[in-house]
């Protein structure tokens, strides 16, 4: 699996190719917005740019296409920013990588922090979604069930709680 460097924070996070940046990021608990991000971001639609990431091109192998293309988005939002930024939201992942999260803010050692991260290379990992492991000793639902054994059927249609009934179930048909 691809790896993500987050130089910054010093930890390397494993994803699936073809992840969101952001994604991985947030369910790792990678801070990527500063005070108004977190105040009020766009939730991913490349809209309030402040999920802003720069990509370290100096990473073995070259960091070119670990990210896919810059979206219209992108273009247009970061015309004024450096090449190297990216819009996490915007960004998929397809190889190994090694970003900054919040470049605007500085680091105040950025030339040592990226030689630390450049000293340990990346992992280039697999670049297709695993194969799912063959299901087990899953249940099979035959054709022709009917009510009796399966309680979740009425007459071989599925029955759903109805809003108005007390007993959640399906009204008479006098609707009482």
């Amino acid at each position: 699996m691809p790896v993500i460097r987050f130089v910054r924070e010093q930890r390397d996070v494993e994803c699936f190719p073809g992840e969101n940046l952001r994604e991985v990021a947030l369910r790792e608990g990678i801070e990527l917005y500063g005070l108004k991000g977190r105040l009020g971001n766009c939730g991913g639609c490349g809209q309030c740019i402040t999920c802003f990431v720069e990509v370290v091109e100096e990473v073995e192998g070259g960091a070119a296409n670990a990210l896919s293309e810059q979206t219209s988005v992108e273009r247009l939002k970061l015309k004024r920013r450096p090449q190297a930024w990216r819009l996490a939201c915007q960004a998929l992942v397809q190889k190994s990588v090694m970003v900054l999260t919040r470049p605007q803010v500085g680091l105040s050692d950025r030339e040592g922090d990226l030689a630390r991260a450049r000293a340990q290379p990346l992992p280039q990992g697999p670049t297709d979604w695993p194969a799912a492991p063959p299901a087990a000793g899953d249940a099979e639902v035959k054709a022709g069930e009917d009510a009796e054994t399966d309680p979740g059927l009425e007459n071989g249609a599925p029955t759903f709680p109805s809003a108005t009934s007390d007993e959640g179930g399906v009204l008479p048909a006098d609707g009482r």
